[in-house]
């Protein structure tokens, strides 16, 4: 099967077909950085981190941008709030998140551009509209620059709107010289107190649509394959990056891919609702990779419905193929990835990245390489345990990768040898048939978060999980 995606924009499921053969360039709305991350932002960049990891391993030269939104209104609003400049607030959040991408195994963007240094590649974007006679200066002198949706007949057609059915423009003050509701601001004129740059139409700063556009644009040419982001923001947003980019005359993102929201009890999370869950929190119930698979094992156009039950049961699923390959290894001493997928694999993650479908297939070799373990057949399961870490290695969840693996392996070594003692003794037990003895041992094993598994090669042990 070819590689195929839904594209929010055709609204039906189409091939993929890279503008340049080889290559796939894809830009994601990334933060906006008024508050450090919730597992709901980080979902986005989780789906897209396996897509990417996908394109690379069909062979494509992939480019990768995820902005940064390091100025807006909340931002402003929070550094106002605290009494900090608005740059403090972006920067220790920014920290936040990024620090979450990677905590959580996500590779890093081939950019990460800032809003505030491409201000350059607004006004000429800007220019470039005003000339085409799609935007307007506002002519009270405030500096604002205002995007005509009326002179863009095609407005709407993302979001399946109808132009005259699209209500107001929220993202410009009351009072405003807009000549239309609807128009959408592409530049703000400056506020006493609020950050500002030079523009020909007077000092202010760039509306949230518009550094989208100047951004992946810059990076990733006026044309590109794939513009990814959350479900939430197909309207206004995405729909205002295309009629802005398109009425310049850029061919802009040939696919539209959206992730669906983690809501809690069907609320959409967010800070004001009081349901944030902050990824430091997140990664004290479960480790980060089982917290990665949790947000990665629903298909990414499907909504989460959060509970700290569901959570757990995808800890423990990730801990049945970690459990698998570990002992694996303890058989054949190591394990080298298979050089390709399996073909069923590949098939549910070209059709639209099917990961539930793709999990299904990882689950399955898990069982069959229990099986072969338990029956001795080294050579199966060396062969099953390879298929699966190349698989995992997509999904970003092999567990003897180097970012995964156990950090500390000195400390392994040490706890290693404690418990091989205590399991001696234990053993030496059974053998007297003492097994008051052996249970007591096996006991303070557990209590101390040291699991026993009794099997036909001989007792071994791991930590506890959860």
């Amino acid at each position: 099967m070819s590689l195929r995606f839904y594209d929010t924009s055709a609204r039906q499921v189409r091939e993929f077909v890279p503008l340049r053969e080889g290559s796939a360039s894809l830009y994601l709305c990334g933060a906006t950085v008024q508050a450090p991350p919730h597992i709901g932002h980080i979902r986005s960049g989780v789906n897209f981190d396996i897509l990417r990891r996908w394109l690379t391993h069909l062979g494509y030269d992939v480019a990768f941008c995820r902005n940064v939104t390091d100025i807006d209104d909340k931002i402003i609003r929070v550094a106002a709030d605290e009494g900090v400049p608005w740059w403090q607030v972006s920067e220790r959040n920014q920290r936040a998140f990024t620090h979450a991408y990677e905590v959580l195994g996500c590779l890093p963007p081939t950019v990460e551009p800032r809003a505030t240094g491409h201000v350059p590649e607004m006004i000429d974007l800007m220019h470039r509209l005003i000339d085409a006679g799609h935007a307007y200066a506002a002519g009270d002198g405030s500096g604002d620059v205002y995007f005509d949706v009326s002179s863009y007949p095609p407005y709407g057609g993302l979001s399946n709107q109808r132009p005259d059915q699209v209500v107001e423009s929220a993202d410009s003050d009351a009072g405003r010289a807009k000549r239309d509701p609807r128009d959408f601001a592409l530049w703000k004129g400056a506020k006493p107190g609020e950050p500002s740059w030079d523009t020909p139409w007077g000092r202010g700063r760039p509306g949230w649509h518009l550094e989208c556009s100047a951004m992946s644009t810059k990076y990733l040419g006026p044309s590109f394959d794939i513009h990814g982001g959350g479900l939430d923001l197909v309207f206004p947003h995405h729909e205002n990056e295309l009629a802005q980019s398109r009425a310049a005359g850029d061919g802009f993102a040939q696919y539209w891919l959206h992730n669906g929201m983690l809501v809690v009890g069907g609320e959409k999370m967010s800070k004001s609702l009081g349901n944030s869950l902050l990824i430091p929190q997140m990664v004290r119930k479960v480790r980060p990779v089982e917290l990665r698979y949790y947000l990665g094992h629903v298909h990414y156009r499907s909504a989460i419905d959060y509970s700290d039950e569901a959570l757990q049961e995808a800890a423990t699923a990730y801990q049945r193929i970690e459990g698998f390959l570990t002992r694996a290894v303890e058989v054949l001493g190591e394990v080298a990835p298979a050089a390709d997928v399996p073909a069923e694999f590949a098939s549910a993650l070209n059709d639209d990245l099917g990961v539930s479908q793709a999990l299904a297939v990882v689950h399955g070799h898990v069982r069959e390489g229990n099986t072969a373990l338990a029956a001795g057949g080294k050579e199966k399961v060396a062969e099953i345990a390879g298929e699966l870490r190349t698989m995992l290695d997509v999904l970003g969840l092999d567990p003897l990768s180097e970012q995964w693996a156990d950090g500390d392996q000195g400390l392994r070594e040490v706890v290693d040898a404690l418990v091989a003692v205590a399991l001696e003794q234990r053993q030496a037990a059974r053998g007297r048939k003492d097994y008051a003895a052996a249970d007591a041992i096996r006991d303070q094993l557990t209590e101390a978060g040291i699991v026993v598994e009794d099997t036909p090669q001989g007792p071994r042990w791991d930590l506890r999980r959860g």
